[in-house]
């Protein structure tokens, strides 16, 4: 018979959100169990771009964009250690008047939420990043935003949570999960058998299919975000530099290799592996070129891809479930949800003990797929 292990919440998925998740309950003195498929930060919390933004997202998200920018501030307090983070800015980038109109747009809405952005014309974003390529109409340049190593962030977390008591299970996939008479029932391939009294799905671009065997619908798919870096170069590009539109973002690191993200790879969500594309990479070097022309001579030493989960709005799923009571949704976060995960965490802590936060989760929870109220255990 499989070992039986008994808690208060039951977090599915090991990536940034669940194991931000996993120490904020178990900061406040809350037993809970973490269960990974993998390893803690081994799909998209671990490979991903490590932009920490709040430019350019949804305005739904920025309340908890705020929360998150002010952990990550404090973040050597929090898990022991910066995890790199640097208030380096982002800089948004227009190729083209109606671009330019668009960030102008979105700074004007931002700042009703106390974020704040420089607008930069055309002769001034070449005056002050002369590195730039010509041709760009200008820019949107948010100073306090940044960069933070990803490979290091969630086992930072992880470690963390463990310090303070939480139980974390690695390469432990969920085989079955089911309702019970105190909640959930989880059980584990190889045991043990878990059941608890709130479970939070965290799964990533897992998060649909763990929320369909408790009977709980809603969209989401995968994709495969495709990434590369480059040999070390000379430091020059200090800002985070993204794209009004569609299009490339990159970063450097004080020991000069540059980062560079766009497009998609290709994923295999039943095997649990990715990989990048030729296509995509070549086309992403091209672009990234263009805009900082002294990348002509860079060597691309590494390309990779991750497993994310997309909704149909590109903003993720978060809150109670709207069917299931009990059941907390954290996943879809579109290939933006690093910079968000510590608040996450802190945030389903709060609605999870306390029924309310103070950070507004409003056109963020899993009702505007069902249309239906969402319940709060």
């Amino acid at each position: 018979m499989s070992e039986r292990l008994a808690t208060e919440v039951c977090i599915v998925g090991g990536g940034l959100v669940g194991c931000a998740t996993a120490l904020a309950l178990a900061r406040r003195r809350t037993p809970c169990v973490l269960v990974e498929r993998d390893r803690c930060g081994g799909q998209a919390s671990g490979v991903n771009y490590g932009g920490v933004r709040r430019q350019g997202r949804a305005l739904e998200e920025l309340p908890l964009a705020a929360r998150a920018r002010r952990m990550w501030g404090r973040l050597t307090t929090l898990v022991g250690h910066d995890s790199e983070f640097r208030p380096t800015g982002h800089l948004r980038l227009a190729r083209d008047e109606a671009e330019l109109a668009a960030l102008e747009r979105w700074a004007a809405e931002a700042a009703r939420l106390d974020v704040r952005c420089e607008i930069l014309g055309r002769d001034a974003l070449a005056s002050r990043w002369p590195w730039l390529g010509s041709g760009l109409a200008g820019g949107s340049l948010c100073a306090d935003d940044g960069q933070a190593n990803p490979r290091l962030t969630t086992p930072l977390f992880a470690r963390a949570a463990r310090e303070e008591g939480a139980h974390i299970l690695e390469r432990k996939p969920v085989i079955a999960l089911e309702r019970s008479s105190r909640g959930f029932r989880v059980e584990l391939q190889g045991g043990p058998e878990i059941e608890a009294r709130v479970l939070v799905d965290a799964a990533g671009a897992w998060g649909p299919a763990i929320a369909a065997l408790l009977g709980d619908e809603l969209p989401g798919e995968v994709i495969a975000p495709n990434m590369m870096v480059s040999e070390p170069l000379g430091y020059r590009i200090e800002p985070n530099l993204g794209m009004a539109g569609p299009g490339i973002y990159l970063r450097q690191v004080p020991t000069g290799s540059v980062i560079f993200g766009g497009g998609r790879g290709v994923a295999d969500l039943a095997a649990a592996r990715c990989r990048p594309l030729l296509s995509t990479t070549l086309a992403t070097l091209a672009e990234a070129r263009r805009i900082v022309p002294a990348l002509d001579s860079a060597t691309i030493i590494r390309s990779w891809a991750g497993i994310e989960g997309r909704m149909p709005d590109d903003r993720p799923v978060i809150g109670p479930s709207a069917r299931v009571p009990g059941l907390f949704h954290a996943f879809g976060f579109s290939g933006h949800g690093f910079m968000l995960a510590p608040a996450v965490g802190a945030v389903l802590a709060e609605l999870i003990l306390d029924g309310h936060s103070a950070t507004s989760l409003a056109g963020l929870g899993p009702a505007r797929f069902t249309q239906q109220p969402a319940t709060v255990a």
